[in-house]
């Protein structure tokens, strides 16, 4: 979808569609939700600080979010999409995979269904997408990228490499800013400067894992398929300061409280999570994450804080500001499969959680709660929470 949060709150403000429009709150430290393109072209980008975004854009008409109308918006994108190929694959709830290949006898060549979508969705919802088609999934996102906003790019299969040879290697997955740089100074700019380097000499360079990977990527080969069910990589709880934290002990509150409800989603959905992560942000925006494997998976706060805690203290923060503190578990396992030992000292803790996971069915969340939240330390408000 274009812009999607910019334009379904345009649906409601047409008279605004030509001019910059920023989706965020005013004020405070509230964030870029999304933008249209009008205010994009003034460099204005998500999760950019509005008063930044602002200076950029001062003409910019800046909008609240209302996050129950994407998420009618995108149930109704998706149905539209069901109805070419029960094959989708939401990504967000913006984007998604298609397998159309069984669909080409009913509707036509991809080209054809492709058209047929955009107008659908822009006839029945007022919304515009870009879709990209190929014969792999790399291939149709490069596309989509390629054609935004509003456009339509078939690449057909015998044209992959001469779609994606002269691109830049920062089109491929996994070539963040580090890696381009790093492949940048041994003169491997273009994707076909990629393609071109021995897979043993890219792997001496980022790592076997990562070497094998773009070097498939390189030669358009990518063997995932459209899966219509995904398993949750990771469940995780961030909160963004209303005001910068310095004080450690009132971190790890927080890290207590965010070990809490991840813990309880974990549980909830049948998942315990072999790796913890903490995610620190600090006043200037620089960002650091750090994890650590268990020997057991755990659904169970009491352990998850204990981890994060110890992540905490190792990063060595010396007193910086803090503006965004994440917890997350990952590499999750499902419940039933994972055998603890016989004497964890996980298991102690199970039978108070759980106990807690009830009464917060019966009560609500907050009603079983460990003491030391009770009494929010001094700048713990909190400007966001986001789970995901």
């Amino acid at each position: 979808m274009d812009a999607f949060f910019a334009s379904v709150e345009l649906l409601d403000h047409p008279e605004l569609v030509h001019r910059p429009v920023i989706i965020g709150h005013e004020g405070g430290r509230g964030v870029v939700t999304s933008a249209n393109y009008p205010a994009r072209r003034f460099g204005v980008r998500s999760a950019m600080p509005v008063a930044r975004a602002m200076r950029l854009c001062p003409q910019a008409v800046v909008l609240r979010p209302h996050f129950e109308k994407y998420r009618d918006a995108s149930a109704e994108v998706m149905r539209i999409f069901r109805d070419v190929t029960p094959l989708v694959e939401p990504l967000s709830i913006d984007e998604a995979f298609l397998d159309v290949a069984g669909a080409v006898k009913l509707f036509g060549p991809p080209a054809q269904i492709a058209a047929e979508l955009r107008a659908r969705v822009q006839r029945e919802t007022g919304l515009t997408c870009s879709i990209g088609a190929g014969a792999t999934k790399f291939i149709a996102k490069l596309a989509s990228t390629s054609s935004k906003p509003d456009g339509l790019l078939v690449v057909p299969p015998e044209q992959t490499l001469e779609f994606l040879h002269p691109l830049p290697i920062g089109a491929l997955w996994g070539v963040g800013p580090a890696t381009r740089e790093s492949l940048e100074r041994r003169g491997i700019r273009l994707v076909r400067d990629l393609a071109e380097t021995p897979r043993a000499v890219l792997e001496g360079w980022v790592g076997a894992g990562a070497g094998a990977k773009l070097h498939d990527l390189a030669w358009g080969r990518d063997p995932r398929r459209v899966t219509t069910s995904r398993a949750d990589k990771s469940i995780g709880h961030e909160n963004t300061f209303g005001t910068d934290v310095r004080d450690v002990d009132a971190l790890k509150r927080e890290l207590l409280d965010q070990a809490d409800r991840v813990g309880a989603r974990l549980r909830k959905a049948g998942w315990r999570a072999r790796t913890i992560s903490l995610k620190v942000r600090f006043a200037d925006f620089t960002t650091i994450t750090r994890s650590h494997t268990l020997p057991e998976a755990t659904d169970l706060a009491r352990r998850i804080h204990e981890e994060t805690v110890a992540l905490l203290d190792a990063a060595q923060l010396r007193g910086r500001a803090v503006r965004l503190l994440g917890t997350r578990g990952e590499q999750l396992v499902r419940a039933e499969d994972e055998v603890l030992g016989l004497w964890s000292d996980q298991e102690q803790w199970r039978g108070a959680e759980t106990a807690a996971d009830l009464a917060a069915l019966r009560f609500g969340r907050g009603a079983v709660m460990p003491a030391a939240l009770l009494e929010r330390p001094a700048g713990r408000e909190r400007l966001a929470d986001g789970e995901g």
